[in-house]
């Protein structure tokens, strides 16, 4: 009988946590995940989704070996093949593209799938070396940590732990139980102790039962709030300004503009009654030390940049960063990286200026109709755009494509998968080694390998390795492996990892997650050494609202995430499925019955792009004029086999390059 192990190891998943994790194992198989108790964040507190992580690494659908395809592009038709066919079958189309077209016109694309340093980041060498399409990776929040930078630069934010010396809490646009949970006990805590906590959302549904109180707002205003909140702050002499005028750029002139944004201005932009603004505004002065806990879906807007940047001001005007506690928390809370990730992506391999692609555009790429030649060749890892990036019809008709040889590294058969010409079979997290700089906390962390690879699987450090090999790519950098590279992180360390004692140096190498210290909040990381309310290097220096993309529907659309899933990850779990139930779309009771909709009526949405099948959800949590679809499915468990992404534009941000995937207008009717 093997005998039975305890090995430390780390969740590799897009939260902003990078939670501790325990495996039980006899060297072979994970057969228990529990939570870490020593983990200095989570303490053993991990979300369901993780709490049977092995019956995911154990799927019975699980892609085991290279698959090649044999019928049409989309029909999910494959056959298995070896590795040495499939890399060589990469490698000679690969090689024929770059011959007639330039490597130009092979384009990587991942994202948020794993997010551990190495295995996330060892692509970029690979297509460095090629010279292949630069991919602009802001599919999530870079509209956020732009805006926030814009104000504070690199000044870290507060760590979630901080929260405790938080007096008063606004949770704007965070739904801290589908993606801060191990934040939420705090919440719980300290209104438990007589603090109160104000949600600020477009759905509120999963956040309200832990708040006071909660103010439904017009998706894509948000800076019209803060703005007002400001206005009368200053109006009622309730913001701190010898603070402002002592540690800001700009308050003078900002002040002066204030006065254009009032409460009864707001509520008309809004939707929240000016006496509830006002209200909130006296709460948030009247508290020491009020945290704002900022989401990230009000920055996925044409304007969403500009809000953060509003967002952030705000959590400055009372003073509040002076004080333990007090501030903002949501963005960057650390000082930095702690190991030297161009190690890693090694950007000096690229010897090109090669065309760049954002991935939010990603459908234009594919079929030409951003005005340059369409990419030839696709290559996913860590990703599912089908699933998850807009303009899902246009990703499917570039992917349907004769002409485009695709290739997926996956672990199941995703929808992307399904239009691959090569599928390239890939590892879990308890299958390879990495380290971890948690986004959302001072904290760093190793995962050795668990387990061995089960099948032909592989991970992305060993595939690009073979890739490299096949394509005569001589650098030693393509000779190592991961325990090599993760090893050269650790000994190459950046001055706060190198600061840690020999206690925290050797656990790490054991695979623990060790803690790293809270940032100063008042080292203003900035260029000008203070905060920027007013920051010249912007095509907009003073702040202002203005409106977001929308368009000509008359509903608002808001993707909303789930606590059951992940953007589209844990779909091969039947029993996360069946938690989470049919594919929906939450209307306000008024503008469903507008439209003559019930609860549980079959609908459709639409608009200019595409017509997607909901079930619909009837609820006074969703914000009068707004249609929230929570969570990401497959196409097979569509009722019109097309997605919320259908509807999502191609749009980018004004500021950070981002997503605007909330910013989209639709109708709604009954099938």
């Amino acid at each position: 009988m093997p005998k039975m192990e305890i090995k430390k190891t780390i969740c590799p998943y897009d939260c902003p946590t990078s939670c501790g994790l325990l495996a039980e194992t006899d060297g072979q198989t994970v057969f228990h995940i529990d939570g870490d108790p020593d983990h200095p964040v989570t303490k053993g507190l991990i979300c369901r989704k993780m709490r049977r992580y092995e019956k995911s690494i154990q799927a019975a659908d699980r892609i085991m070996t290279p698959l090649k395809r044999q019928g049409a592009k989309g029909a999910g038709l494959f056959a298995p093949i070896s590795w040495e066919e499939a890399i060589n079958e990469i490698r000679d189309n690969w090689l024929r593209i770059i011959a007639e077209d330039g490597p130009q016109a092979i384009l990587p694309m991942y994202y948020s799938g794993v997010m551990s340093l190495i295995q996330r980041n060892c692509g970029d060498a690979f297509f460095n070396r090629m010279g292949a399409c630069r991919l602009v990776k802001t599919l999530c929040s870079s509209a956020k940590q732009a805006g926030y930078e814009a104000v504070m630069g690199k000044t870290g934010c507060l760590d979630p732990r901080e929260l405790k010396d938080s007096d008063y809490y606004l949770i704007w646009g965070c739904n801290m139980k589908a993606t801060r949970i191990q934040a939420l006990p705090e919440i719980i805590k300290g209104r438990q102790a007589g603090k109160k906590a104000v949600l600020i959302e477009t759905w509120s549904e999963d956040m309200a039962p832990h708040c006071d109180e909660s103010l439904l707002i017009k998706p894509g205003t948000d800076g019209a709030l803060a703005l007002a909140l400001m206005h009368i702050l200053t109006k009622e002499g309730l913001a701190d300004e010898p603070f402002l005028l002592k540690h800001s750029l700009g308050f003078a002139e900002f002040k002066d503009s204030l006065h254009h944004y009032t409460a009864a201005w707001a509520e008309g932009v809004t939707g929240i009654p000016a006496a509830s603004i006002v209200n909130l505004a006296r709460e948030y002065a009247a508290a020491q030390a009020p945290a704002i806990i900022l989401g990230s879906g009000n920055s996925r807007y044409g304007n969403g940049g500009m809000t953060v940047r509003l967002i952030t001001i705000l959590s400055a005007f009372t003073g509040a960063w002076q004080r333990p506690g007090g501030g903002l928390c949501g963005c960057n809370p650390g000082n930095g990286q702690y190991v030297d990730i161009q190690r890693i992506s090694r950007p000096d391999f690229r010897t090109n200026s090669s065309r760049r692609v954002n991935i939010n555009q990603l459908a234009s790429a594919l079929t030409g109709s951003d005005g340059q030649p369409p990419v030839k060749s696709l290559f996913v890892y860590g990703g599912n755009p089908v699933g998850s990036v807009s303009n899902q019809t246009g990703i499917i008709k570039g992917l349907l494509r004769p002409d485009i040889f695709t290739v997926v590294h996956e672990r199941f058969m995703t929808d992307t998968a399904r239009y691959a010409d090569v599928i390239l079979p890939a590892t879990f997290s308890v299958e390879q080694a990495d380290c971890y700089n948690s986004y959302g906390y001072c904290t760093f962390g190793v995962a050795p390998k668990v387990i061995p690879p089960p099948g032909s699987c592989k991970s992305n450090w060993d595939t690009f390795r073979l890739l490299a090999k096949v394509m005569g790519y001589q650098e030693d950098y393509f000779q190592r492996t991961e325990e090599e590279m993760l090893e050269e992180l650790l000994a190459h360390p950046l001055p706060a990892l190198a600061a840690i004692d020999d206690n925290d140096r050797a656990a790490l190498r054991q695979g623990a997650v060790i803690d790293m210290p809270f940032a100063d909040h008042l080292n203003w990381q900035t260029k000008s050494g203070k905060i920027q309310i007013i920051n010249e290097d912007l095509a907009k220096p003073l702040p202002y609202y203005f409106e977001s993309h929308g368009g000509p529907y008359p509903l608002r659309l808001v993707a909303v995430p789930s606590s059951h899933t992940l953007n589209s990850i844990f779909l091969e779990r039947p029993e996360l499925l069946r938690q989470r139930g049919l594919m929906t779309l939450a209307l306000h009771p008024e503008d469903a019955a507008d439209r003559g909709i019930s609860d549980c009526d079959s609908i459709t949405a639409f608009n200019d792009l595409a017509e997607v099948g909901f079930i619909a959800r009837v609820t006074d949590k969703v914000a009068k004029g707004a249609a929230a679809a929570v969570g990401i499915y497959t196409t097979a468990a569509s009722p019109r086999g097309l997605l919320v992404n259908a509807l999502h534009h191609e749009r980018l941000s004004d500021i950070g390059e981002a997503t605007t995937l909330n910013d989209n207008t639709i109708d709604v009717k009954i099938t």
